[in-house]
């Protein structure tokens, strides 16, 4: 398998939630084959900081807007182009979800609760950040959306 460039193992993500009738939910989405649930994540954009791009790819995937946490609060890894992807993992809480978004033809979505979409997603180490999920959710690092 071709290495691509470093910057590609690079990639950003965020988890995406909002509070539904007092109770915390996590949207999750498939993987463009549809056989794994993940979260929307990417490439970080060189003209865009990681929450940027992060916040970009959950609009891309996922028809979601809203605002994102300046700071990271975590990272995973998984395997993918024959190495190991980094992903920094945001935050973000969702203020709108669209009917039709420009992925909308290749993946699902889904709103979960914390535990479920801690069990549904494959990488132990986002697991654990989904889990963590309710430590997270009530920061004041959000910035408004793009």
């Amino acid at each position: 398998m071709q290495r691509r460039p470093p910057w590609f193992y690079k990639q950003s993500a965020v988890i995406p939630f909002r509070f539904e009738q007092d109770k915390l939910n996590v949207m999750l989405i498939t993987s463009r084959n549809r056989k794994r649930w993940i979260i929307p994540k990417g490439i970080i954009e060189r003209d865009m900081t990681p929450a940027e791009s992060g916040q970009r790819e959950a609009f891309e995937e996922a028809g979601l807007r809203g605002r994102v946490s300046r700071k990271p609060i975590g990272t995973y890894r998984y395997r993918k182009w024959g190495d190991t992807c980094e992903v920094q993992v945001f935050l973000l809480k969702v203020e709108q979800v669209l009917d039709e978004w420009p992925e909308s033809s290749v993946r699902q979505r889904r709103w979960a609760t914390v535990e479920e979409a801690a069990n549904l997603v494959k990488e132990e180490e986002l697991g654990t950040l989904i889990r963590n999920l309710p430590l997270y959710s009530q920061v004041d690092d959000l910035s408004s959306q793009s």
